[in-house]
């Protein structure tokens, strides 16, 4: 018994043998609603109580530098090189496709690695360096992603904090095929501009740092070598959280893919309850794209234990395998696009959602004033 509820409606369901006849696989018309704790910290203290030699998995990785400067340094001859090649052009898109979206998925999740202080030991070295992979991105990213990110692992599902969560508009307005397939064309901007408009993190000197260097960068290649190699750049980017077999990873890490959990049979569809059967809210890849991304995939490890860098995930996975090897696994990243925009059970709503604990305790006051 788990209670995962329309936000009107908390009631508990049992879940332990649900329907999952056609007629109740009703499309969903709100998220997976919770008040259950987030599974990554319940795992992480069985694990360590079984395996406290995983807490000597964690710590920086040394590696991680030298892979992060070549790929940035990649991506610096690549604009180079195509600094005279018309952006529409074949060869162009082709290179920007298969190459630049490939490493600048890497620069992406390899600032991602920096956000947990993975690459040095000292945490500004971490970001000052996130600084400098940022620069074939073309814009300031790196230094607004830590805090944003660290939120998403802290209050995972948080209604107001988790900002890796669709909004509401998002999944009224793009839940069909056509709204699916914009999403994952551009999921990069809504992953880029959501964030602000969820919630505010303080502006510091890093970010104005981030926001200068970039910006010089970005001058010195357009004056230098044109305009062309500038949307190298951005293409490279846009491509990398596009439809790419790497931009899989966005959508596999924390939707709920399958969706054979029906909702209850009320009468009235905006009511209605959402049965979960202790919903899985994180799903793990073990493919071959790892080898670009730094790991990503194996999710579940990772936000069990944020502190184990990419070179040491799969010997977590090793030493606690009887708790991974039960949790649901994403065989293919491409497959989970086409599923995602092409699925009618698989919508943006596919999210498991917590209300945010401060809005919940002010509701629930005034109710009980209400109430008495």
């Amino acid at each position: 018994m788990t209670t995962i509820t329309h936000r009107k409606s908390r009631i508990a369901v049992d879940t332990t043998t649900p329907d999952a006849s056609p007629e109740n696989l009703a499309q969903l018309k709100d998220f997976y609603w919770t008040r259950e704790s987030e599974p990554h910290v319940l795992r992480r203290k069985q694990i360590l109580a079984k395996y406290p030699q995983v807490t000597k998995l964690c710590g920086h990785e040394p590696l991680t530098k030298y892979i992060a400067t070549g790929v940035v340094l990649l991506q610096f001859l690549s604009a180079y090189v195509l600094r005279d090649t018309h952006p529409l052009s074949w060869k162009f898109v082709a290179w920007a496709y298969v190459v630049g979206a490939t490493a600048n998925q890497n620069v992406f999740l390899a600032i991602h690695e920096l956000s947990h202080n993975l690459g040095f030991k000292k945490p500004m070295h971490n970001r000052l360096f996130s600084i400098f992979n940022n620069l074939p991105i073309g814009i300031p990213y790196a230094a607004s992603f830590q805090p944003y990110h660290q939120l998403h692992h802290k209050f995972m599902g948080d209604d107001a904090l988790d900002t890796d969560l669709p909004t509401r508009f998002e999944a009224v307005v793009l839940s069909n095929v056509l709204g699916k397939a914009f999403f994952a064309t551009f999921q990069i901007l809504f992953y880029a501009f959501r964030p602000m408009c969820v919630t505010q993190i303080k502006f510091t000197a890093v970010h104005l740092l981030n926001v200068m260097v970039q910006l010089a960068v970005d001058f010195l290649v357009v004056r230098h070598w044109g305009w062309y190699a500038m949307f190298y750049f951005l293409m490279s980017s846009f491509l990398a959280g596009s439809l790419h077999p790497t931009a899989g990873h966005f959508i596999a890490e924390h939707y709920v893919l399958n969706p054979s959990y029906p909702a209850t049979k009320n009468a009235d569809p905006s009511t209605r309850t959402l049965a979960a059967n202790l919903q899985p809210e994180t799903f793990s890849y073990y493919g071959p794209l790892n080898f670009f991304t730094w790991n990503v995939g194996l999710h579940n490890e990772h936000h069990d234990f944020p502190f184990v860098p990419w070179t040491r995930l799969h010997t977590l996975r090793d030493i606690a395998r009887e708790f991974y090897e039960p949790l649901p696994q994403i065989d293919s990243w491409v497959m989970v696009i086409v599923s995602f925009v092409s699925g009618r059970n698989i919508e943006l709503w596919n999210r498991v959602r917590r209300e945010n604990e401060t809005k919940l305790s002010l509701d629930e006051k005034k109710k009980q004033t209400e109430y008495n």
